[in-house]
């Protein structure tokens, strides 16, 4: 464990907390040599109503969690996540872990289990260091 791990994942559940979803707020921190690099948490795409879930409170197909929030955001700023750390606060599902092994960011720090644990797995099996924290 990292020094400022701890720290990293305070921040990335402060950042949860701007998430208007109500089933679970998901909050993501990319960092790069001690510097914070791109931040995300889960929401509608850009443009779309505020709102995560649908009358039936099931989520809405098109929610954006908050590792894919800070992947691309990170490349519409120019920056590099290549062999960064990704701190989130839940860990990521199948299809994040995709976008995780693909922008080279070289370690996932989590603190909550996800029901799932397939994107954890894919993770590992691309030789990216994934830790979790409590």
């Amino acid at each position: 464990m990292e020094k400022f791990d701890n720290r990293y994942l305070e921040m990335a559940e402060v950042w949860a907390k701007n998430s208007y979803c109500k089933r679970r707020q998901v909050g993501a921190l990319i960092v790069k040599d001690r510097m914070i690099i791109s931040d995300g948490y889960n929401g509608t795409p850009s443009g779309f109503e505020n709102i995560c879930e649908d009358e039936n409170g099931v989520t809405k197909p098109y929610v954006l969690h908050a590792e894919a929030n800070a992947i691309t955001k990170v490349a519409k700023s120019g920056n590099s996540s290549q062999g960064s750390t990704l701190y989130v606060t839940a860990s990521p599902c199948l299809e994040c872990s995709k976008l995780i092994i693909q922008s080279g960011i070289k370690r996932v720090v989590y603190r909550d289990e996800y029901r799932l644990t397939d994107g954890v797995d894919l993770l590992r099996r691309a030789g990216i260091e994934v830790e979790k924290i409590d």
